[in-house]
């Protein structure tokens, strides 16, 4: 019932040619795919490391173009502005899975690219994604793929109820339908456009975790601790940091993680989300080739935060301490906050900035804000990390500061 897609990307495992040596100098100019705020929290780590970074985004007004050295507005796969990448930086990274795989293979051509496009293209599609899990020896939900209705028609019954979800371009809980029956399923696919999708089992689901390591290109790598991962409508709301687990399964998460860093020969920085299971087993989800949204944390918990790491790597220097020195939840702050009911004369359905005072009056919390000109509903704007010596303090704190700013009132609370 499992298996990959015919067209499935190989995986190489052959070792790294390319890499820094030396390390790129300070002053240095390091390229970057992608504009949103993953890129614009790289941008800032980078730059304040020395380095020079050039953005390539279509958008006018992105998130990483806006602090960015240099801005290409232009599409990744714009031959001109490709080349003024390659001439310009020496090295170059990703901000978010959905890069054109023949963007990073020109650019691998001219300079050092991390991740590589392989690696890339695996996450970019689920079907090749569960198949290379599998291939780790590491469990996941049990799946079918879906490229046409009659595969929905032929999947085993026991994979029902189940949550069926694109092969391709699927985030934040969009593309994805949980369905009860074949019929479910086959209305989900045509509403979803006949696309390549896989349809996955619902498991009796504890927690979820996610892991993010950072491994360089002498395939050294060092992990962060887990994170406890809270989702409202498919998008992460709240990560506790270090999750509340125990230590066993702690190592079996960063073990697995690591495990799928080294089969891909992955440089840079990687998450994997687990499924906890009620019976203490331990399913991967699935897997970012870039920082991710429960590592934002990293950035005031840890010696180095994770795009740090993201610039490190591309730049060949040493790894940075990964040692969290103080307990933490991350808040995710989306759109909704501006549209809130304040009972004032503001007209119906316009946005209102939040009061930030709010936050900013707790003195452990921090206010990360990505410079969006336009909040709607559902759309990430920021985030607050809340710090304490003890994770029970943290959650308290960012309880508070939920209910004030009005975010998780309809979701599952913070601390559950």
């Amino acid at each position: 019932m499992d298996g990959a897609a015919p067209d499935s990307p190989a995986i190489s495992r052959a070792p790294r040619r390319h890499r820094p040596l030396p390390p790129l100098p300070p002053g240095s100019w390091l390229g970057l795919l992608g504009g949103g705020q993953l890129g614009r929290m790289f941008c800032m780590a980078a730059q304040s490391m020395g380095y020079r970074v050039c953005v390539l985004d279509p958008g006018a007004d992105s998130p990483a173009g806006s602090v960015a050295d240099r801005h290409l507005r232009a599409d990744y796969l714009d031959e001109q502005a490709l080349r003024e990448i390659a001439a310009t930086c020496r090295a170059t990274t990703t901000e978010f899975e959905n890069v054109p795989a023949r963007a990073l293979e020109f650019l691998a051509l001219h300079g050092i690219v991390s991740p590589a496009a392989e690696s890339v293209a695996v996450a970019q599609d689920r079907r090749a994604e569960k198949a290379f899990v599998r291939e780790c020896g590491l469990d996941t939900a049990p799946y079918v793929d879906v490229n046409s209705a009659d595969d929905l028609r032929a999947a085993p019954a026991e994979l029902l109820p189940g949550i069926l979800k694109v092969a391709r371009l699927g985030y934040d809980g969009k593309g994805q339908a949980r369905v009860a029956s074949i019929a479910e399923a086959l209305a989900a696919f045509d509403a979803f456009g006949g696309v390549p999708c896989v349809l996955e089992k619902r498991l009796p689901l504890e927690l979820e975790v996610s892991v993010v390591v950072a491994r360089g290109f002498d395939g050294r790598s060092v992990a962060y601790p887990v994170a406890e991962n809270v989702h409202r409508g498919g998008i992460l709301a709240v990560s506790t940091v270090p999750a509340r687990i125990s230590q066993d399964l702690a190592m079996r998460a960063v073990d697995a993680t690591r495990r799928i860093a080294d089969a891909m020969d992955y440089v840079g920085v990687l998450c994997v989300e687990f499924f906890v299971l009620a019976d203490g087993g331990l399913c991967v989800n699935e897997m970012a080739p870039r920082p991710h949204n429960s590592g934002h944390y990293t950035i005031d918990a840890c010696i180095t935060s994770q795009f740090e790491q993201q610039a490190r790597v591309l730049a060949g220097l040493p790894l940075g301490s990964t040692r969290q020195h103080q307990a933490a939840v991350m808040l995710n702050i989306l759109g909704d906050c501006w549209f809130r009911p304040l009972g004032d004369a503001r007209p119906s359905g316009a946005p209102r900035e939040p009061d930030w005072t709010v936050v900013l009056r707790h003195p452990s919390a921090k206010l990360h804000l990505y410079g969006k000109r336009e909040a709607r509903p559902g759309r990430k704007m920021g985030h607050v990390t809340v710090l304490a010596d003890a994770v029970d303090e943290a959650v308290r704190v960012a309880v508070q500061i939920e209910r004030e700013l009005g975010i998780g009132q309809h979701g599952v609370p913070v601390g559950s």
